[in-house]
């Protein structure tokens, strides 16, 4: 069929199993995007929706970039496909290269992956292997955090703390993990930025520590601002003190950003806005523009040497990799959008309509039925009352907001926006607009 005519229902919605979905109530009355350009999408009614949250974190540069298309599209017909296992191709060298430009310090030994989950099981796996290779294969505890999301595989949801994520699957989740508190204080609530208080949560890996063995603990892994849960934003001098910690005991620290990489919290990664460097560091998403799944795994420079040299010459160093890992057409669209970084200075683009967005946000809380707001960078969260069980008032909230025109992402009882970094102060304007139209909606019609 024609893609310009693709505009009614399937002829059937039922062979699709959705992902976090509720398929039941979407099926009945179902929200299908048939296109997207910049800011916006079209759903199959043709009604047009803002995109307040980047897809999923995942388009900073807006949809519909013909410089992607036209990358993927050329790669393809000049090669689709080659194993990257004893083979490459030169794009994957040459991403890398660009890559490391932007990565902090010596984090500038790039392992491509699929996506943010398979990255985050990559870094965890780069820490075993990296002190077993060191002769420290005692060190095999990892550590989390409350509420961290860490993507959905079972490494992944081991680390990660959201509970709905883990309890199905508690009986195979990875032995020897141990968790933070969160740092979603009560007293933090509508604070723009860092909390004053809070830092004190840090101890909680020393306590850790003193209770396996710093010794026998190979990394700690938290995302800079918890994204997924509701744009968490650390206390001050929180991640400082993770560092010192991880530093005091030979800890890895492990930045997952997945989703605050690539500007999103105003400079390249999460770790330069809060000036905490990692020794391993998760990025996805925004990589490609969301065009096609690419994640990416940095590292410091001592972790590839110690690997590689322990190994014989001409023996694998590191048993692990994807067939998908860093695949032609993939790493196509991740050079067009580092041209597009480059070219239209979309990080300090982010940066510049932070705090006008931010200011925004927080007009919206004289809206009765709100019980928090937060954010950083080009990221907020908006809490909303709960209603009968948790996740039932945000979801229903998320549909009132569809119908408004809206597009964004609703976890639990949290409303995460997260623009474009293409966006105007009127797109911004808009979506303020649209989330007080529909959350008032809904909490008159409840």
């Amino acid at each position: 069929m024609d893609l310009e005519n693709r505009k009614e229902l399937p002829n059937s919605l039922e062979e699709h199993w959705m992902p976090f979905t509720s398929n039941h109530d979407f099926k009945e009355n179902p929200r299908l995007m048939v296109k997207a350009e910049g800011v916006y999408y079209t759903d199959h009614h043709g009604n047009q929706l803002i995109d307040a949250s980047s897809g999923l974190f995942c388009s900073p540069a807006g949809h519909g970039r013909k410089e992607i298309r036209d990358a993927v599209y050329k790669q393809l017909e000049q090669l689709d496909y080659v194993q990257p296992f004893q083979q490459g191709y030169n794009g994957s060298f040459e991403l890398a290269r660009k890559i490391s430009k932007y990565t902090p310090d010596d984090l500038n030994k790039i392992f491509f992956t699929m996506c943010g989950s398979s990255a985050v099981d990559t870094a965890i796996k780069t820490a075993i292997a990296y002190f077993k290779a060191k002769g420290e294969g005692h060190r095999h505890h990892i550590v989390g955090r409350e509420r961290g999301y860490h993507g959905m595989n079972i490494g992944g949801i081991s680390v990660g703390g959201m509970v709905a994520n883990r309890k199905t699957f508690s009986s195979i989740l990875m032995p020897n993990t141990h968790h933070l508190r969160h740092t979603h204080l009560p007293e933090n609530t509508f604070v723009k930025g860092e909390p004053e208080t809070g830092a004190y949560l840090a101890d909680d890996l020393e306590r850790i520590a003193g209770h396996i063995g710093g010794e026998n603990i190979a990394a700690c892994i938290v995302e800079p601002v918890a994204g997924s849960t509701g744009t968490l934003v650390p206390p001050k001098g929180y991640l400082q003190k993770l560092r010192q910690i991880c530093d005091k005991h030979g800890i890895l620290l492990i930045f997952d950003e997945v989703i605050t990489g690539w500007g999103r919290m105003g400079e390249a990664f999460g770790a330069q806005a809060f000036g905490v460097t990692p020794d391993i560091l998760t990025m996805a998403k925004a990589i490609t523009n969301g065009v096609v799944p690419l994640g990416a795994v940095a590292s410091r420079e001592h972790i590839y040497d110690t690997m590689v040299d322990a190994a014989p010459n001409g023996a694998i160093e590191f048993f692990h990799g994807y067939t998908y890992s860093g695949i032609p057409c993939s790493v196509a669209a991740g050079l067009a959008m580092q041209e597009i970084f480059e070219k239209e200075d979309l990080i300090n683009r982010s940066k510049e309509m932070s705090p006008y967005f931010l200011d925004s946000l927080f007009t919206l809380k004289d809206i009765d039925g709100i019980t928090d707001i937060r954010g950083y960078g080009m990221m907020g969260g908006i809490d909303i009352h709960m209603d009968e069980r948790p996740g039932k008032a945000g979801y229903e909230c998320f549909k009132s907001l569809f119908a408004s025109g809206l597009s964004l992402k609703a976890t639990g009882d949290c409303l995460i926006v997260a623009p474009p970094f293409i966006s105007e102060k009127k797109h911004i304007d808009e979506i303020i607009e649209k989330l007080r139209t529909g959350i008032t909606n809904y909490f008159k019609n409840k």
